[in-house]
């Protein structure tokens, strides 16, 4: 079985998140792998090796991201590949899901695994469009999965309970920390990917042209500061409080 792992590069999450010129700044943050991807390499793993398979991890950014794809690495993915174009630098969910549908069809997959949603944008829409696009079903919030022949079973993790759901391969899926707590990269992972060479794709690798933009963010404003007052009411005991308390409040037309 062919699997692949969408994943992405994140300001770690101990970031402070600030407005700076109308667009969103996460400063001198360190940038990591998604932590919510990191349950989608735990899952294309475990069915790895439940179905004698292999898995790729895809992600889409700048050379910096090939950290994030030595980390799948590490824990045990097969391949990495990172698509970077200059093009790609404000890309909105559906423009994501273009690009990875594309890649997707590309390397050809049996089963593709997201993370429910991503730590900066947290929208946690691009599974369902990249499963419109490739034309795979879409199958939401898996805690569990499990293949038999060519199709899949999984365990949906939803606020009234859970689900149990089916479709043929191939099929998009997302999971959720359900699956299972993310593997920790062993000694000799870090070290086979440290030393792997990383393919970086362009969009005319993909045959794409750059996606427009949906959505844009033009500007984000910073919130006004408020200013409050406080007032402590004191006297010599609770009831002379209560009622300095209560013509406070008839006084200022609250009740």
């Amino acid at each position: 079985m062919k699997i692949i792992a969408c994943i992405k590069q994140v300001p770690d999450s101990e970031a402070k998140v600030k407005a700076e010129g109308g667009q969103v700044s996460f400063g001198d943050a360190p940038l990591v792998i998604n932590p919510f991807d990191e349950y989608a390499v735990e899952g294309a793993l475990q069915q790895k090796e439940a179905t004698n398979g292999t898995v790729t991890a895809i992600c889409i950014g700048p050379e910096t991201a090939k950290e994030a794809l030595k980390h799948a690495l590490a824990m045990g993915a097969d391949e990495a590949i990172l698509i970077s174009d200059p093009t790609l630098n404000n890309l909105d969910t559906l423009g994501a899901a273009k690009v990875l549908a594309a890649a997707i069809q590309k390397i050809g997959a049996d089963m593709v695994i997201f993370g429910r949603q991503t730590l900066d944008n947290g929208a946690g829409i691009t599974p369902a469009q990249t499963a419109r696009l490739t034309g795979y079903p879409m199958l939401g919030l898996a805690g569990s999965i499990k293949v038999n022949e060519r199709s899949v079973t999984v365990e949906r993790v939803l606020e009234e309970g859970k689900q149990i759901v089916k479709a043929n391969l191939p099929a998009v899926i997302s999971v959720v920390q359900s699956i299972g707590e993310p593997r920790y990269p062993s000694f000799m992972g870090i070290r086979k990917a440290s030393k792997a060479e990383i393919p970086v794709w362009s969009l005319s690798d993909l045959g794409i042209s750059a996606p427009s933009e949906i959505i844009k963010c033009d500007e984000l404003m910073t919130p006004p500061a408020r200013e409050t007052v406080v007032e402590m009411i004191t006297g010599e005991s609770p009831a002379e409080i209560a009622e300095k308390l209560a013509d406070k409040i008839i006084a200022e037309k609250v009740l």
